[in-house]
């Protein structure tokens, strides 16, 4: 029998009484004596380079500090993020860029600073329009993630030409953006002799923050200290280091102050990376009794002119059906435009979307229930590599939740007043990741036991799940076990993405604290007044390669009204089921399935940003403009899962579950739209404009 409130019971959030008091500082929130503020100077032509910048009306301004500008910012040393070369040369490569940064005593003075700088430009041309036929589209090597960018197998052009049934369809996702609600910032402060510098930094990962910096400023990551103790979300944009904390540094050195640096949130999009556009065609074909033969899924999305970043939309085609003659590629353009980055589920949510409306489509032009369709076409391994699955439970997910949401009976369009009532459905996956991170557990003289580890908690209740781990393996109640997080004189460990930070993390923290039991188990007598210590790094085991596919995989179902007066879609009901290994804590869990599901509902319905051809900018720059779900968008979610036991993962048996949760959910909601309406609609958002059009046509 395992303690009370151990690993899988659902034990409270750790921190939730410090954040709902206040108590929690963010990084913005950490004051030094002496403390100045920064405020940027964004780039307003779209591509060109700096020719002059004025700043006398600026630096005569009372408590100004002084302007940072290409031509007198100190210089950097080598990155391998381009993005983070910032106030180093005088190009301007797209709408946003840094061009200066004001310094003053208080942050009104800064704000007052900047907007007094002069910046003279020599424009260029710039193009920032994505189309599939651009005539300097490529094919990359590889996709995020290191997928390659084109896998094929068999001759899919040949079987699709001889399917019995053939859909062949096109859809478009718009640039999204991470909007936590913590913006990005960072308070760096330097040592008297500007030896060592402390930075509390708003981020995934503390120790990539460091390492960056260290190279940037030519020092040994043992002159540096980043802290990520809280951090208000992240949603990908913060899992590399951003522009903020390298200006926050450069300043405070070259000024002798510390300086405290968060970005306007309006500045966002053009400085932290964002989902980037994608243009799906897929094409499937299968024989009568709905088995696919062959499948296309061709991916158009743009990349930036200062570093490559593809979003890797068509991989999950190359793991979810057993088709024999597939052909996944990539196709690129670079742009005058921000470089794009992680969002949540990054390629697996944009392209399990168009996949997962492409079978919807098959599975009306087949007269096949679409669930039925998924299940026949269920491979019996992983058909891009052939490994055998370490499990893979997405039939029961299917199953189980048809069965609660009630798809046969509830699946038949209905009309309620001036509302159309439809039903949709959607698989979703999402890859099981971990990376090398190590840990450290102490036993006390008094009882209670200390587990380190630099992990990053960005709202997922990784200290909770950290602890339970940690109880677990020790065989004691969770109480006694304290966490210690977000710095980087702790243990090294990975940062928080890609849904692999319990499963690296808590790797590293049961191997520290199987160790320490195992120490006590041996020790005689009272503990040292030091207590008694274990370590554990995972580098090794967490290196080898599995030889099984390991996913994570759910299914979606949703239930919308679609107002024919007004166009408006509202979600009425929203079902997920996943299959996700162990859960480990039922109360974190549930809330990352639904934060994800809800973001989903984002994609769907609300979200979305807009390229300005003319002035090369996104238009859709903050809050006011660019629209998350809020409350009244949001019905009663429901989230399952179902017990999967795979002995093929960690200590812990559990898979990635931030991310899986917004994969398929737009699919689904999509779904639900066409079945009501009887009309397709195949590009995101699904707004009332584009509502209307289907519905009575164009004006």
């Amino acid at each position: 029998m395992h303690p009370t409130n151990a690993l899988g019971s659902p034990a409270p959030r750790r921190e939730g009484r410090e954040k709902v008091t206040g108590a929690a500082r963010y990084a913005a929130e950490h004051t030094p004596p002496g403390c100045a503020y920064a405020w940027p100077v964004p780039a307003t032509v779209a591509s060109g380079h700096v020719t002059a910048v004025d700043d006398t009306a600026a630096a005569a301004l009372p408590g100004v500090i002084g302007v940072l500008t290409p031509f007198n910012a100190p210089r950097l040393g080598a990155s391998e993020d381009p993005t983070l070369q910032v106030l180093q040369d005088l190009r301007v490569p797209h709408r946003g860029w840094y061009v200066a940064l004001a310094v003053a005593d208080t942050l009104e003075g800064a704000r007052a600073a900047a907007s007094e700088v002069r910046v003279t430009y020599a424009s260029e041309p710039h193009d920032v329009t994505l189309r599939a036929d651009h005539p300097d589209v490529y094919t990359p090597e590889e996709a995020n993630g290191g997928h390659p960018g084109h896998r094929e197998q068999g001759d899919p052009d040949t079987a699709l030409s001889t399917a019995p049934v053939r859909v062949d369809c096109a859809y478009a996702v718009p640039p999204l953006h991470n909007h936590p609600m913590e913006p990005h910032a960072a308070t760096a402060d330097w040592d008297a002799g500007r030896h060592h510098l402390t930075v509390h930094d708003s981020s995934q990962g503390a120790g990539p923050v460091r390492a960056a910096l260290a190279s940037l400023f030519k020092l040994p990551e043992d002159d540096i200290t980043v802290v990520s103790e809280h951090v208000g979300g992240g949603f990908g944009s913060k899992g590399t280091p951003r522009p903020h904390v390298v200006l926050a540094a450069m300043a405070a050195r070259h000024y002798g102050r510390p300086v405290k640096f968060a970005l306007p949130r309006g500045h966002l999009p053009a400085t932290v990376g964002h989902r980037a556009p994608t243009l799906h065609r897929i094409s499937l074909g299968a024989r009568a009794d709905g088995s696919l033969t062959a499948l296309t899924h061709e991916v158009t999305t743009h990349t930036s002119r200062v570093r490559e970043f593809v979003e890797q939309a068509a991989v999950p085609a190359r793991v979810m059906y057993a088709v024999p003659d597939i052909r996944t590629t990539h196709r690129a353009v670079a742009l005058d435009v921000p470089t794009p980055s992680w969002m949540r589920a990054p390629g697996e949510a944009p392209g399990m979307y168009a996949l997962e409306s492409a079978m919807d489509e098959l599975a009306d032009a087949l007269g096949i229930d679409p669930i039925e369709l998924r299940v026949r076409n269920e491979p019996v391994s992983e058909p891009d590599s052939g490994r055998p699955f370490s499990s893979r439970h997405l039939v029961e997910c299917l199953r189980e939740g048809a069965e609660r949401f009630g798809w046969v009976n509830g699946r038949a369009p209905r009309h309620e007043g001036p509302y159309l009532i439809g039903a949709g459905m959607a698989s979703a996956t999402y890859p099981v990741l971990v990376a090398p991170s190590s840990a450290r557990a102490h036993a006390r003289p008094d009882g209670g036991y200390l587990v380190e580890i630099n992990a990053t908690d960005i709202g997922t209740g990784a200290r909770t799940v950290l602890a339970q781990v940690a109880a677990d393996a020790l065989r004691v109640p969770v109480g006694r076990v304290a966490v210690a997080i977000g710095h980087t004189g702790l243990p090294a460990a990975s940062l928080a993405g890609g849904s692999s930070g319990t499963a690296s993390w808590g790797w590293a923290v049961h191997d520290a604290c199987a160790a320490l039991t195992a120490r006590l188990e041996s020790h005689r007598g009272p503990l040292p007044a030091e207590g008694l210590s274990a370590s554990a790094d995972t580098t090794q085991s967490a290196k080898q390669k599995s030889p099984y596919a390991r996913h994570a995989f759910g299914a979606h179902f949703a239930e919308v009204a679609v107002d024919t007066v007004s166009g408006e879609v509202r979600v009425r009901r929203l079902l997920g089921v996943f299959a996700a290994g162990r859960i480990l804590n039922p109360h974190t869990a549930r809330s990352q399935f639904k934060g994800a599901m809800v973001m989903g509902i984002g994609m769907a319905l609300t979200e979305h940003s807009t390229m300005d051809a003319e002035f090369g900018d996104f238009t859709e720059s903050d809050l006011a403009a660019y629209h998350v779900p809020v409350h009244a968008d949001v019905p009663d979610i429901e989230t399952h899962w179902i017990d999967e036991h795979d002995k093929h993962l960690n200590p812990m048996g559990s898979k990635g579950i931030g991310e899986i949760g917004i994969v398929g959910t737009a699919a689904a909601i999509g779904n639900a739209v066409a079945h009501a309406t009887g009309h397709r609609l195949r590009e995101l958002p699904l707004t009332p404009d584009r509502v209307l059009t289907a519905l009575h046509g164009s004006a």
